[in-house]
């Protein structure tokens, strides 16, 4: 079997596109798209969440505060929700979003509480109805490890309350 010019040239710029796609998974429309994707799995009314580059620019300030130690620390801010993730290793866009949708199996929707001994916040904040626009800062720890922060406006999570 014979292999043409054309056929090495469209199997090199496809493995060049995958390794890109693979990088480029840390813009805002990935964090944006993975968490209207969660929202609409559970039918959270339109609009769908739009990124906010003030809420980004928060995200990234407080992020930058955690480069020392990669501790998984809250901004404790009075005015944003907020998720966080780190790793020892790299951890893109995606990966944190996915660990936080992953909670949605620890969370009882009907008695709107997470399963004993385990965490749902972070799932719940990602679904929150009423939260309308995010911002997200993924940057790199002094320990070679990653750290992410992403900032809700409305925040969500109130007791007593339902996500959608």
């Amino acid at each position: 079997m014979e292999i043409s010019k054309h056929s090495i040239t469209f199997v090199v710029f496809m493995v060049l596109a995958m390794a890109h796609s693979s990088v480029a998974q840390n813009e805002p429309k990935d964090f944006v798209i993975l968490h209207n994707k969660a929202r609409a799995e559970v039918g959270v009314p339109l609009p769908p969440l739009k990124w906010n580059d003030t809420l980004a620019a928060f995200a990234h300030e407080y992020a930058s505060t955690r480069l020392g130690d990669c501790k998984l620390v809250h901004s404790q801010s009075p005015v944003y929700g907020e998720n966080l993730a780190m790793s020892t290793g790299d951890i893109s866009a995606v990966q944190a979003i996915n660990l936080w949708v992953d909670e949605k199996s620890n969370y009882d929707y009907e008695s709107n509480t997470c399963k004993e001994g385990t965490m749902c916040g972070h799932y719940t904040q990602v679904v929150w109805k009423n939260t309308l626009q995010v911002g997200c800062a993924r940057l790199q720890c002094a320990n070679g490890g990653w750290f992410v922060s992403c900032n809700y406006y409305p925040p969500g999570n109130y007791i007593g309350e339902k996500p959608y």
